[in-house]
């Protein structure tokens, strides 16, 4: 790992806000989507990244990527992140166009600069830790050639996560009582006796989705890996600031390839071995959950003892619910009285045009919902 001077680096948090988080319909809708929720409080899923990230940063150095459905209504909800800092993707083209477009922006001013890639709908429970490793990360990142994956300690064998093999420890993480350690390799979404034996051996993350790299570093693995990609968006980089820019970016931006960052980059990279690849992994332990699902959700509730739990592992978000012989079962009921009598591990949400039944084990499902939606013609429950 190369050295670099003394000078703080330059950081600049980049949070995809662009999903629509079809697993928490009815709640989740296109204009409406889940990271525009407040699912476990007061504050929305991306008021509280941008919290978060407040602990490292001036909220004024935060951009979001999102759609022109979300744009005003995150801007409404972020008033001090300015509103040139909020990008609107003319289409969806999945993470890789999204944190390039990024990488190019900032490299043409700055391009030490560490750009961190940030999920908009995830949840911690310890903000200061969550802080203390992101400068860790911060450090090994603008320290060279580096990417940095924060990576979190596997809990069960979960087949809806991406995996990070572990090699050798590289280095201490800087202030922070962990070891960084080359990755290996990184495997998507694996089947369950797979990931069984992922989580036996002790050498798997799950891979949070939280990317740190100088903007030059993210520029030139695209410009290696996918340089159509690369080339597209530098054009648009170099238009940004000028009259032209609207035009450029909904011109080149649809004509990316649709591709995720750990597909582009992070597989082809750690290919080459932990040795040679400068992929780094730092400990995610700061009480880390990506709210994929109605049961992620009972499951984040129940571990923060959140108002509305109680003894049975029942969660419950409204007044009028009434829990009979019933256990770990989560309802969101606002207007209506529910009443469960003899039933375990449900899921009940309701709103006003729609009511969702259906078991935690199958939570992970409902997007399915979305789709039949869509096949029938309901737009308006979408």
């Amino acid at each position: 790992m190369e050295q670099t001077s003394s000078k703080a680096p330059n950081f600049v948090p980049v949070i995809l806000a662009g999903g629509s988080g079809t697993r928490f319909w009815p709640r989740s809708r296109k204009a409406t989507a889940k990271q525009i929720l407040a699912l476990d409080g007061e504050r929305t899923m991306i008021q509280q990244t941008v919290d978060r990230l407040a602990l490292t940063t001036e909220r004024k150095n935060i951009w979001v990527i999102t759609n022109s459905v979300l744009a005003e209504k995150i801007g409404a909800q972020l008033p001090d992140v300015p509103v040139g800092h909020i990008l609107c993707e003319p289409a969806a083209r999945n993470t890789a166009p999204a944190c390039g477009l990024a990488a190019f922006l900032m490299e043409r001013d700055e391009p030490d600069t560490v750009i961190g890639i940030f999920p908009s709908d995830h949840v911690v429970k310890d903000a200061g830790r969550f802080a203390a490793a992101l400068r860790a990360g911060i450090a090994v990142a603008a320290a060279g050639d580096n990417i940095v994956v924060m990576g979190v300690p596997p809990t069960r064998p979960e087949t809806g996560y991406g995996y990070i093999e572990q090699g050798d420890v590289a280095m201490p993480a800087p202030g922070l009582l962990l070891p960084v350690r080359h990755v290996h390799r990184f495997t998507e979404k694996p089947d369950k006796p797979t990931a069984i034996e992922f989580v036996a051996t002790g050498r798997y993350s799950w891979n949070s989705g939280i990317f740190l790299w100088t903007a030059r570093t993210l520029a030139n693995a695209l410009r290696e890996h996918v340089p159509q990609v690369a080339v597209k968006l530098t054009e648009i980089a170099q238009s940004y600031g000028t009259p032209e820019f609207e035009e450029v970016f909904a011109r080149l931006y649809p004509e990316c390839e649709n591709i995720s960052i750990d597909y582009a980059v992070l597989e082809p990279r750690s290919g080459k071995g932990e040795q040679s690849s400068g992929i780094y992994c730092i400990p995610a332990e700061f009480g880390w959950n990506d709210l994929g699902s109605w049961a992620a959700l009972h499951e984040h509730q129940r571990s923060i003892a959140a108002p509305g739990c109680d003894q049975h592992g029942n969660v419950v978000d409204g007044q009028g619910v009434i829990a009979l012989n019933s256990k770990g079962n989560y309802v969101y009921a606002k207007e209506r009285t529910v009443a469960l009598v003899g039933v375990n591990d449900l899921v009940v949400v309701e709103t006003e045009d729609a009511l969702l039944v259906t078991t935690r084990e199958h939570s992970q499902d409902v997007g399915k919902v979305v789709k039949a939606l869509q096949e029938l013609g309901r737009k308006e429950l979408i």
